[in-house]
């Protein structure tokens, strides 16, 4: 048995056009464009959806595109789950694992990055 929620909505950006797109997203969703010191790829759009964390990614490929991310309490069950549901495995990326979901959309199995008390107010349990 395990858990997992959603944790983020990232909004991929080709690299040139990642701080226009942030500036953007952070107007339209009444959010703050803050970027992430450890982690220059991200600006967490903070206050954007409420009780998900919100962020423009920078990426290394021409094609915006949307992508959640799934924190888990155990990477390999919900990976495992998300593959027999049809997902496929696309990449693995330190901990995480990057999936293609029926219909091409992109989803990230990581480890839990939320608060204990958020991750357990929100988690589904899975057998």
């Amino acid at each position: 048995m395990h858990r997992s929620r959603v944790y983020a909505l990232l909004i991929d950006t080709p690299g040139p056009e990642a701080a226009a797109a942030a500036s953007f997203w952070a107007a339209a969703l009444g959010a703050s464009a803050v970027p992430v010191p450890a982690e220059e790829q991200f600006t967490s759009l903070h206050g954007a959806i409420p009780g998900l964390v919100t962020a423009v990614q920078s990426i290394d490929d021409p094609n915006p595109r949307f992508h959640i991310d799934i924190e888990t309490d155990d990477v390999e069950a919900e990976t495992a789950r998300l593959l027999a549901l049809g997902a496929t495995q696309v990449s693995r990326w330190l901990e995480c694992r990057v999936l293609r979901a029926p219909g091409g959309h992109l989803l990230c199995v990581l480890p839990v990055h939320s608060t204990p008390a958020v991750f357990n107010a929100g988690a589904r349990t899975w057998s």
